[in-house]
């Protein structure tokens, strides 16, 4: 591998590959849990307006985990889902050696076992939700109350029996009932011990509160002494959200929203990094990738060719270019090229060259934060929180920090080793504001402080400007910036997690319709498509205003150009100047360079002087192919040339 990003992309590589690792090896289990009283099952009021509710919560929630597991036999193939209804006349759990449902838990009825999402499951919870066959009775509701300390035990023997050794075990209540327990003082205890056992093992409960009209829900009645929320507020998404029936906007959309927001655990790019903030007052943080591109994700290959589709085995083997054997692991050498030589480095070598010292982010001085351009943004930032586990009180030394730098304005400029061995990186510190602030800019991303990479000189390039650039007048951008302010998102906020990637959600529609044998949409949801016509209705009159000025200027510019044209050509005449050559008659073009021409241009470094267009003109002339950067280019001339020569 003979590239000078040899360094880069492999420590890229690793990087990715550490993240994938991670992700894939904690598999999440999620059982939830939705109450079914008379309260639940009452359908909201009725309304006039088409975006009303029509479902009852217990519909709504139920709808809710139907796409949830659209969603997630595709997207999360590994991970397991359950529905436990709770209140319900009918008592059911998991069935025994026998085939019968246990009756251990009253009023507790498993509908759907913990597991990995199959498509007939899939198929019943649909025909639930949209037909109402109901057959088995789960969704009548008990006369009697639903003691909670028997549903998280119930819920504590679901995890235990299917997903023991899962890294994120969490159980998603849905109720609207803030006080299951108002005169029972011993039940309440009891469910308190039921969810420290469950805490202790791991478990993790959230809940989702539902609402009718100007109805609050109280957590301090019962649900403090169940849910174990984060003190510390870590990634700052501890908070309990509610949804509201009747409200104008679809409980089955709040409940997806709210749901989707903790359905994937928070998993570190990095843990427990010392953070230097000065010398000696070191704190431990972890760091999170917030934002990521997400891709349709291949788990496998599935081989069509035979009578019926099966998954296929792949196995890798290198083999040699010359003579066709297979090349052993121990036989591959890395390599670097300089001086027009292979350097060839031992994995030790390779090893030395990349230690930049132990992972740490050290602070080595501050700026204000309008001294870093817009255009310093080269890549993602990392979202860093405190963490406990090695320097009690970090979150304190944290907490005054993010509070200074938003205070003064500045950022802290830091020396980066995120990982052992990779590459070192100057970063900017940047405070982000709390998101109940409404001049916070991102509402949707939590506060804190990130790593902010900043460019190299490397990373930079000169951009030269046109030589002539014609200025649009002011009455022109008058009318431009009226029609953006027509345009304006409320609050000028763009919330990127309402357009979700047309591309990848139509790939996920595709694998599940074949999945649930189901029919084949003609066309995706596009949440990305402009409206049209509400853009026409804002702004319409002001772009034809617009384009009209532009078309009368554009006129009068191209006739001005011309007159000076044909002024030009009249006062040169036939005893003029001569006309200026094109740099493309200058230049010699590559493709009629011979093999002594390209030996002597490499030897005497005039190579380097030419042209991407020159060089590639070069190497398609000889048959070779032309794509790549301008090193890769030279590269492979000089290694044509060699071989020829």
């Amino acid at each position: 591998m003979a590239d000078n990003d040899f360094w880069k992309r492999e420590e890229e590589d690793e990087a990715d590959q550490e993240i994938e690792t991670s992700y894939k090896a904690q598999k999440d289990a999620i059982l939830l849990a939705i109450e079914v009283s008379e309260s639940m099952l009452q359908p909201p009021p009725d309304s006039d307006s088409k975006k009303a509710d029509k479902d009852t919560p217990v519909l709504a929630a139920l709808k809710c985990a139907y796409h949830l597991m659209e969603q997630r036999i595709i997207s999360n193939p590994k991970d397991m889902m359950g529905i436990l209804l709770f209140g319900t006349e009918k008592s059911k759990f998991q069935e025994d050696s026998n085939g019968r449902g246990g009756l251990g838990y009253p009023h507790c009825y498993l509908y759907l076992d913990l597991d990995v999402p199959a498509a007939d499951e899939v198929k019943a919870l649909k025909a639930l939700v949209e037909d109402g066959e109901d057959e088995d009775g789960a969704l009548v509701p008990s006369s009697e109350p639903v003691s909670m300390s028997n549903l998280l035990f119930c819920a504590n023997q679901v995890f235990t029996t299917k997903a023991a050794n899962f890294g994120s075990r969490r159980l998603f209540i849905v109720t609207d009932n803030d006080n299951p327990h108002a005169s029972d003082k011993a039940a309440r205890s009891a469910a308190a011990v039921r969810a420290k056992d469950l805490f202790d093992l791991g478990i993790s409960i959230d809940l989702f509160p539902i609402t009718r009209g100007d109805s609050m829900f109280d957590l301090g009645k019962f649900y403090d002494d169940i849910i174990y929320r984060d003190t510390t507020g870590e990634a700052n998404l501890s908070e309990v959200r509610t949804s509201k029936s009747g409200d104008g906007l679809t409980l089955l959309n709040s409940l997806i929203s709210n749901i989707n927001s903790k359905q994937t655990p928070k998993r570190a790019l990095f843990s427990n990094l010392p953070f230097e903030i000065a010398p000696g007052l070191r704190i431990s943080v972890k760091g999170y990738n917030i934002l990521h591109r997400q891709t349709p994700a291949r788990t496998c290959y599935v081989w069509l060719d035979g009578d019926k589709p099966q998954i296929a085995v792949g196995e890798t083997t290198r083999i040699a270019e010359d003579s066709a054997r297979t090349v052993e692991k121990q036989e591959i050498r890395k390599a670097y090229k300089f001086g027009g030589e292979y350097v060839y480095f031992t994995p030790e070598e390779q090893k030395s060259l990349r230690d930049f010292g132990s992972p740490i982010i050290r602070i080595i001085g501050f700026k204000p934060r309008k001294s870093i351009p817009i255009w310093a943004s080269v890549k993602k930032s990392t979202f860093i929180f405190p963490s406990e586990e090695d320097y009690v009180g970090s979150t304190r030394v944290f907490s005054s920090l993010w509070q200074k730098l938003i205070k003064d304005d500045k950022v802290g400029l830091a020396w980066c080793v995120v990982r052992a061995n990779a590459q070192p990186m100057l970063a900017a510190v940047m405070p982000s504001k709390e998101r109940s602030q409404d001049d916070s800019g991102t509402p949707y991303l939590p506060a804190g402080l990130w790593l902010y990479p900043l460019p190299f000189a490397d990373d930079l390039r000169e951009i030269k400007p046109p030589d002539e650039v014609t200025q649009s007048s002011d009455d022109l951008k008058t009318q431009m910036r009226t029609i953006i302010q027509q345009l304006q998102l409320p609050k000028a906020m763009y919330n990127p997690t309402k357009y979700p990637n047309p591309a990848l959600q139509w790939h996920y529609k595709i694998l599940q319709t074949l999945a649930l044998e189901e029919e084949v949409p003609e066309t995706a949801e596009d949440a990305t498509e402009p409206k049209y016509k509400a853009i026409s209705k804002r702004a319409g009159g002001y772009l034809q205003e617009w384009s009209g000025t532009l078309d009368a200027e554009n006129g009068h510019v191209a006739e001005t150009k011309s007159l000076k044209r044909e002024s030009h050509d009249d006062d040169d005449g036939d005893g003029g100047r001569p006309a200026k050559k094109s740099k493309a008659a200058e230049k010699p073009s590559g493709s009629s360079l011979t093999v002594a021409q390209l030996k002597t241009a490499i030897e005497s470094g005039g190579i380097m002087k030419m042209t991407v267009a020159q060089l590639r003109d070069a190497l398609a002339a000889k048959g070779l192919s032309t794509s790549g950067k301008k090193m890769e280019l030279v590269e492979r001339i000089e290694q044509w040339v060699d071989e020829n020569s």
